[in-house]
């Protein structure tokens, strides 16, 4: 008989995330049985271990805790339809995107057909569920958490409840999700630069993985200016960055042999005008939360 740390799960979704979901548990001895709207991806789990069910209502009673992951809110609940009584009494709980108030819509959802949900955020690639160093986040009922934490550490080792919420996860998923491209396009943008001069790409990586650890020393910094409101001692302020960005869009333009394309951080320069205009030049960049809460403002 499996004891709490070995219960029974059912994975419903199994794309390259939702299979190495599954793999997780498998791993980790959980009893694990799979759906797929596909039944050939469950060949392979199969294989490793799983049990496959053709039927999804079958996979729900198959298990006390059903782990989603498919595309979207309304994709998890058309491909649970035929599931809904069978969701009594067991906890729910999806791995997909989706804002805020698609996960408070989930969590009414799931409520009324009597189970308990969690919505969570896999912070990672498929190929890092179950390392002891991947984050997971989750919202949802604090009970309900505690009973399948044990269960859920299976998926990674830095597995993180942030509150009672059904959207939390979400809310933050969406604020970390902000930030990666605008990251990925200012490393682009340096090796434009770069191979414009012949230079390979690689040779840029080690100093762009440097300087972005040295920025993330200085979140915490940042963080604490916005949450007292205190902008005005700061270690860079929002003029020497409005400087900074135009030397940079201009000389990227003009660089011989380059020709960067710079389009694409119009509105970055537009936000620093506007501070500027704002009276702001002298006080920390993280003033600029004050503007980002109030968009559509013109200087």
């Amino acid at each position: 008989m499996a004891g709490e740390k070995h219960a029974p799960v059912t994975v419903v979704g199994l794309g390259a995330m939702g299979a190495a979901l599954a793999e997780a548990f498998i791993r980790a001895g959980h009893p694990t049985t799979v759906w797929n709207r596909s039944p050939a991806k469950a060949a392979r789990l199969v294989e490793k271990g799983a049990a496959h069910e053709a039927a999804v209502e079958a996979a729900v009673r198959a298990s006390p805790l059903i782990v989603t992951c498919l595309t979207t809110y309304d994709v998890t609940r058309r491909c649970l339809g035929p599931a809904v009584e069978a969701l009594a009494g067991r906890t729910l709980v999806t791995l997909n995107s989706g804002t805020p108030q698609g996960a408070r819509e989930m969590a009414g959802w799931t409520a009324e057909h009597g189970a308990g949900f969690l919505d969570g955020a896999v912070m990672s690639v498929p190929e890092a569920v179950g390392a002891p160093d991947t984050l997971l986040l989750y919202g949802g009922d604090d009970a309900t958490f505690g009973d399948h934490a044990a269960a859920l550490r299976a998926l990674g080792g830095d597995t993180v409840h942030l509150g009672a919420e059904p959207d939390s996860a979400a809310l933050y998923d969406s604020a970390l999700g902000g930030i990666l491209l605008p990251t990925l396009l200012g490393f682009l943008q340096g090796v434009a630069l770069v191979t414009a001069r012949g230079r390979p790409a690689s040779s840029l990586a080690p100093y762009a993985a440097a300087w972005l650890e040295k920025i993330g020393a200085i979140l915490p910094a940042l963080a604490e200016e916005v949450d007292t409101g205190e902008y005005g001692d700061p270690a860079s302020s929002v003029g020497i960055f409005h400087d900074g960005i135009e030397s940079l869009v201009r000389d990227s333009a003009s660089e011989e042999g380059a020709s960067i394309d710079v389009a694409w951080l119009a509105p970055v320069q537009d936000l620093l005008r506007r501070a500027i205009a704002d009276g702001h030049r002298d006080q920390s960049i993280s003033v600029l939360v004050e503007l980002l809460r109030r968009p559509g403002r013109t200087a």
